[in-house]
Order: C-alpha cells, then structure tokens, then sequence
C-alpha cells in the first residue's frame, strides 16, 4: 500500500532543492517572521531590520504593494485596539516617543505630557490626541535605531535632521547620502522623500537645501528590510505612521539591485480621484534620498549609542494633578501648591 506521507514530503523536498539551486529567482516572501528574532545579531543592519520588523508584525502586518495599494490594514495609530504584542496602539506610539529619548522634543505640543505618564490603567485623552496630531515617523526610525544600538546616529523627531547629518558630516554619521535613484539599496538603509505639497524636490533640490539651509523640512524616511536577496526583485522597506500605522512598502527592483522607475510625485499632474486612480498610489512620493548605512567596520569607529535603559529626557517641571486618575502615576497636588494639570 502507498505511504499516504511520501507525496508531501516529496514536494517539500522537491521545493527545498529549488529554492535552493543558484541562479533561479526565489519566491517573493517576507523576510520579517524570521528576521525579527535576529534582534542580537552581531553587525548593525540585521539589528535595524529584526527590530523594525518586529514592530511590523506587532502592527498585523499591513503593507503597500508594488502598485501602491494598501493592504491589511486592521488597527490605526490612535484606536485602543490591541496590536499582536497585546498592547493598544495609541499607547504603543507613545513608547516611540519616550523609548527614542524625543518626547522632550515636543513637550509643547498639546497632549504630549500626558503621553509621559500613559499606561493602560491611564487612558490619557490627551496622549491619544497628541498622537494623531503629531507625525511620528521619525520617532520610530530614531526608536529602531536606538533599539539596534546604531553608533553615530543621533535621533530627531524630524527626518531632515539625520538627512543634513549624513550630508554635512558624514564621517561622523552611521550613513552616508545618495541618489536614490542611482544607487542601490541595502538592508539597514533609510529611503527618504520629501513632504511638500507644492513643490518637488528630488535628490538635487533636497542637496542643495540641506547643503545650505539649517530649517525645517517635511519629509518621510522608510528603514530597508530587504533589498532583493536570494533573486527576489523586490525591496521591502517598513516605516512608521505609513497610513496610520507600522507598514511595510514594497518596490520593485531592476536586476542590477537599483530601484526599478522609483514613482515620482507629478506636481501638475491629477489629484488623486476616482476620475484619477493611477494618482493616487501611495507609492508615488518625492523620492529624495537613499540614507547609505555604513559599513560594520566603520560604524564600530563611530561615537557609541545612547545607553538602552529608558528614554533620554530634558529635565521637565514636576506635575501633579487635581481631578486625579486612579492609577495614573501623577501625584496628587499638596493643598498649598499651584494645581497645573486638571
């Protein structure tokens, strides 16, 4: 009689080999089930990847694919729905706010002294409004890289920070500026585009911006996670608040690596619309910057990373309250004192 066991383990082995063989493209797969246990690994781009991918599996794993499409959205940024690690959301954005040693930052902002002090017993109305109010994609970036202990990265709640840093200074920080549409992406890198409505400014604009200018500059930056291993002609690269979340973006590579026709943001053209659907991929940004990390041997020369035992904060003025939350953590006021939060 047939061994019902032998026709599946068969294929399996058949599959293996074929995965196996040299020179044949491998299936597209996502890298982040199995890299996110590498979180220890000895060189500085697997870590970066294992822990922002690790966050992406916290978030159910939503992503954009390679037309620009969102999918499996389940859980926004601001909802007490619990992520896969069992935490709210809103409170798990918070954490990328103090883990990254920024929320003194933005201390200014409404809700944000609230977020010092979150926690689940403590709903903190005024947290949950700060975080959607307030981008936060490049306190994730800075929480990762903090996370993956990077050495000569100094974190900023705007991007444009480290993207003036790596073009100014790059002999002191963990990366170094590139066209992105020149060069080819590696695990650990940061694509980078440029948040201005009105205007495009693309590798040569932005290099001229950051070379001479010291402001403000609205832009996004997404951490590489893969870059076409093992044949697969595809980057995947996982950002914070991408459509209100942790989410993965998928790119097409060309064979030599490069990023295959990066979509440009088309400032005459169509408003994303019904009428106008192929403007409204998510995927069509002013693609500005490829942040190159650098190599293990040269990061390891590079001044050592912010210490991981909690975040990194200004001093901030003792608060209290009056109206108290029980188990909120913030002391009650003494009756002679001024009586700050309510």
């Amino acid at each position: 009689m047939a061994n019902p066991l032998r026709a599946p383990l068969c294929m399996s082995i058949l599959l293996l080999a074929v995965w196996l063989l040299p020179g044949l493209p491998a299936m597209a797969t996502d890298p982040c089930p199995l890299l996110r246990a590498q979180q220890s690994a000895p060189d500085a781009a697997t870590r970066i990847a294992a822990v922002a991918c690790e966050e992406h599996q916290n978030w159910h794993r939503p992503f954009i694919d390679r037309e620009g499409r969102l999918a499996g959205s389940l859980v926004r940024e601001a909802e007490a729905a619990r992520l896969a690690n069992g935490q709210p959301a809103w409170l798990r954005v918070s954490d990328y706010w103090r883990g990254s040693g920024l929320l003194w930052q933005v201390m200014q902002r409404a809700g944000a002294s609230e977020c010092a002090h979150a926690s689940e017993q403590y709903a903190a109305p005024g947290c949950r409004t700060f975080v959607v109010d307030t981008p936060w994609s490049a306190a994730f970036v800075s929480w990762v890289m903090r996370r993956a202990a990077l050495p000569g990265f100094s974190g900023s709640a705007s991007h444009v920070d480290y993207v003036r840093s790596a073009y100014r200074d790059p002999e002191r920080s963990a990366y170094r500026i590139a066209d992105p549409r020149a060069a080819r992406p590696a695990v650990g890198d940061l694509l980078c585009y440029v948040r201005v409505p009105s205007r495009s400014y693309g590798f040569g604009g932005l290099a001229t911006l950051v070379s001479t200018e010291g402001g403000g500059l609205g832009m996004h930056c997404d951490i590489v996670v893969s870059a076409g291993e093992r044949g697969d002609r595809t980057a995947r690269l996982v950002g914070g608040n991408v459509l209100d979340g942790v989410t993965m973006r998928l790119l097409p590579l060309t064979a030599g690596g490069q990023f295959e026709d990066l979509p440009a943001r088309d400032d005459a053209g169509p408003a994303c619309s019904p009428d106008a659907p192929a403007a409204c991929s998510a995927n069509r940004q002013d693609w500005a910057a490829l942040l190159q990390l650098r190599p293990q041997a040269e990061l390891a020369r590079l001044p050592p990373p912010l210490p991981l035992q909690g975040p990194v904060q200004a001093p901030v003025a003792p608060q209290c309250c009056v109206h108290c939350v029980v188990g909120s953590g913030v002391p009650r006021c003494p009756a002679d004192a001024p009586q700050p939060v309510r």
